[in-house]
């Protein structure tokens, strides 16, 4: 029987969806961070969890021949990151064998292809979220949740982080000092700042601060606000989100622009882009614009097609599209993601595409009640993926063509596996890998209706 605090010698035999390797004793399934399949290492049992124990190496007996010494002062807290610890190229394969065995799981033969990777995966979040904590001696320190926990690893750089970025979280460490900002409590659920969330626009290098806060108001706001655009000028704009809720989200739903638009703007596949604060936008630039591509290709209009673009943010996809089709109707739930839209579409004078504010899965059962018209669906629903009514109306009107993409394959397998049993048939998976150095990867499938 496995016990908290039991030392074993374990070889790994798989890479589990957080990126901790897996061994077996017995039944019990034990998951080793930093841990590579084919190695043999002597661990140490450090949590029972719902499906099984979770453990730390104390010595590597053997090695996976594409380990390198991690990069990162961080890696062993932070869990941001699954696979730092491994050669880039090697990243790629383990992810496309990762995506390979959940379709033999899900009983699906798609030709999987090699992940497209990147020339430079580092530097490539062009959005940050730091929290704030007190540590020893009541100093004030920043950076990302220990792995499992709500304790702050406090940190100077992340690699995979513009340099300004990380630059400016350590000024304002400085100036919340200087003016006496208190950090957010969670415990006492008092005291000021909860969050920073930083985003810039890759081609436009225009800079949002979006400063989450416990309260409306609060001393010093106008000084502290003043004396971080004077430090950095390349700061476009700073947001007020006041967030009173007990909760793990970030945002609240008050918003109070305290300098600039209120927004940055940026340019993705040739089309401009307004970006608020609560509204999804790709955190890596430069893999957004190789899947969209992907996404194009695949679609082969003829140009007289009606397409809907579902959980279409901003309109970044459908607006890609619009050029290869005769009209394009996105469908949003965000409010403040559709005023974006509407705004980008103008800006960027499309004039064949309109935005809906609802539930994708609402609205597509609506379209199906009153027997509209779509030739081609393109669908990117979040990490929990789609519903059995969205993809039941989507079947009632018959769209030709479904071109799904996801950030979680595993969910998106799911969904393709229901979609079969309704007649649409997908034969080749993609993968782009939208996140390196982590077991996240982004994937896009083709269903044709029969």
């Amino acid at each position: 029987m496995v016990k908290v605090g039991q030392e074993l010698l374990l070889t790994i035999h798989a890479l589990a969806d957080h990126g901790y390797g897996v061994a077996k004793v017995g039944r019990e399934q034990i998951y080793v961070k930093q841990a590579l399949p084919g190695e043999r290492c002597r661990v140490i049992i450090t949590k029972k969890q719902k499906d099984g124990y979770r453990a730390k190496v104390k010595e590597y007996l053997s090695v996976h021949p594409q380990r390198i010494q991690s990069p990162c002062q961080h890696d062993a807290l932070c869990g941001s990151c699954h696979l730092m610890h491994v050669r880039y190229p090697a990243q790629l394969s383990m992810k496309q064998e990762q995506v390979k065995q959940w379709c033999r799981s899900a009983g699906l033969s798609l030709n999987v292809h090699e992940v497209i990777g990147m020339k430079h995966p580092y530097g490539y979040r062009n959005k940050v979220i730091i929290a704030f904590q007190r540590g020893e001696h009541h100093r004030l320190k920043a950076g990302f949740y220990e792995e499992f926990s709500h304790r702050i690893i406090p940190y100077q750089r992340c690699l995979l982080h513009d340099e300004l970025l990380d630059s400016i979280i350590q000024t304002m460490i400085v100036l919340m000092d200087r003016f006496h900002i208190t950090p957010y409590e969670e415990d006492r659920r008092r005291g000021i700042l909860r969050h920073v969330v930083l985003r810039k626009g890759e081609v436009s290098h225009q800079l949002m601060v979006v400063l989450v806060v416990n309260q409306d108001e609060f001393k010093a706001r106008r000084q502290f606000v003043q004396a971080l655009c004077q430090q950095y000028p390349q700061i476009t704009t700073i947001v007020q989100s006041t967030n009173t809720r007990k909760t793990s989200v970030v945002l609240g739903s008050r918003m109070r622009v305290l300098y600039g638009k209120g927004y940055i703007e940026d340019t993705l596949c040739g089309n401009q882009f307004r970006i608020s604060a609560n509204s999804f936008y790709q955190i890596n630039h430069t893999q957004c614009e190789v899947l969209y591509q992907k996404v194009l290709s695949l679609l082969a209009t003829k140009g007289d097609e009606v397409l809907l673009d579902a959980y279409c943010g901003i309109g970044t996809i459908g607006m890609s599209a619009a050029h290869q089709v005769r009209a394009v109707v996105g469908v949003e739930n965000n409010a403040a993601a559709v005023r974006d839209a509407w705004d980008n579409a103008k800006r960027n004078h499309i004039r064949n595409i309109r935005f809906v504010c609802a539930d994708a899965s609402e609205f597509m059962v609506q379209e199906a009640g009153r027997k509209a018209h779509y030739d081609i669906l393109i669908m990117d629903p979040p990490r929990s993926g789609s519903t059995k009514a969205f993809m039941d109306a989507c079947a009632k009107l018959a769209v030709s063509k479904i071109v799904y993409v996801s950030c979680d394959p595993k969910t998106q397998l799911r969904d393709l596996a229901y979609f079969r049993q309704l007649g649409y048939v997908g034969e080749e998976m993609f993968l782009v890998d939208m996140f390196p150095h982590t077991m996240h990867v982004e994937s896009v499938v083709m269903l044709v209706r029969r």
